[in-house]
């Protein structure tokens, strides 16, 4: 610790699905809190991940990306991420290199233009390994055009290209004040909720096209065991049966491989042993079910038209 105040203050990430916002938040962090794949919208809570920098605590708020909303879940998850920015000291826009000023980019900037105001918000142009400077000094200067933006950083946040200079800044200027959480706790969500993103992103991985973002994973029941381990039960909902023998696979194969693949992860991740099972669930309806929303962090009434 330096004689320098303590500051402590919350930072939204927010942008388009796959803008690497969970990368960004997990680089951050140094450790996994936040599901990246491949697929757009994996990101469902508001996953606050937890960094320190110098005499600064910064809470990364890593947001579901945001888009057109069709169905009540994006809605919700439309809701959550602009509830995140709302609520947050520092907003940071990701914009990918390569995509540019797309038709989702400028919806968010006029999006900006009303939670933004009176509020420090910075663009973080990432990817930039996909493009030519040429590209991204044009971009940079199209994006400042379009807003005030109070920094610009041109970052990778797979390679960490750009991240120590734009957590230096973000800690430099949230508020003064004592850290908001325990030193050594790197997120706030709790760990049941952790476990049931892990499979989650197993399922994503795996499963590719062949299922649609209808399902999710609950984790139903944590016991601690005297030798130091604990059995999880997870429950993998989803809405047709057609769904639950893509998810079991021929002869189980693939439930017991996304089985072992998030057992593993989550033994690395807590330092112990896991004994993990997995039941799959067909709820027709689980979309408009309020509990499934609170399960994923989300406000079921935040999801109506």
């Amino acid at each position: 610790m330096t004689d320098q105040p303590q500051r402590a203050g919350f930072v939204a990430l927010i942008g388009e699905p796959n803008a690497g916002k969970s990368t960004l938040t997990n680089y951050m962090v140094g450790a996994k809190v936040s599901i990246v794949t491949h697929k757009v919208q994996t990101t469902r809570a508001r996953i606050r991940g937890v960094a320190v920098e110098g005499n600064s605590q910064i809470v990364f708020v890593d947001t579901p990306g945001l888009f057109q909303p069709r169905r009540r879940l994006d809605r919700a998850m439309v809701a959550a991420a602009w509830g995140g920015a709302a609520d947050a000291d520092i907003t940071v826009l990701l914009v990918e290199a390569h995509r540019g000023v797309t038709e989702g980019v400028k919806r968010i900037l006029e999006g900006l233009e009303d939670i933004g105001k009176g509020r420090t918000v910075a663009l973080a142009i990432n990817k930039i390994d996909k493009v030519k400077a040429e590209v991204l000094l044009a971009l940079a200067k199209d994006l400042n055009e379009r807003y005030n933006f109070a920094e610009t950083f041109m970052i990778s946040a797979e390679k960490g290209h750009g991240v120590a200079a734009l957590r230096t800044w973000l800690a430099e200027r949230l508020p003064k004040g004592p850290w908001l959480y325990p030193e050594d706790q790197i997120a706030d969500l709790p760990m049941r909720m952790i476990a049931a993103e892990m499979t989650r992103e197993k399922l994503t991985l795996r499963l590719h096209q062949e299922l649609p973002y209808q399902l999710t994973v609950e984790t139903e029941n944590w016991e601690e065991r005297k030798d130091g381990s604990a059995r999880v039960d997870q429950i993998i909902y989803v809405a047709r049966d057609g769904h639950k023998g893509i998810i079991l696979g021929k002869k189980g194969e693939t439930i017991k491989a996304v089985s072992q693949s998030a057992r593993a992860e989550l033994e690395e991740f807590m330092g112990r042993k896991i004994h993990l099972f997995l039941q799959v669930k067909v709820r027709p309806n689980w979309l408009d079910e309020k509990e499934r929303y609170s399960e994923m962090g989300l406000d079921f009434k935040d999801g109506n038209a």
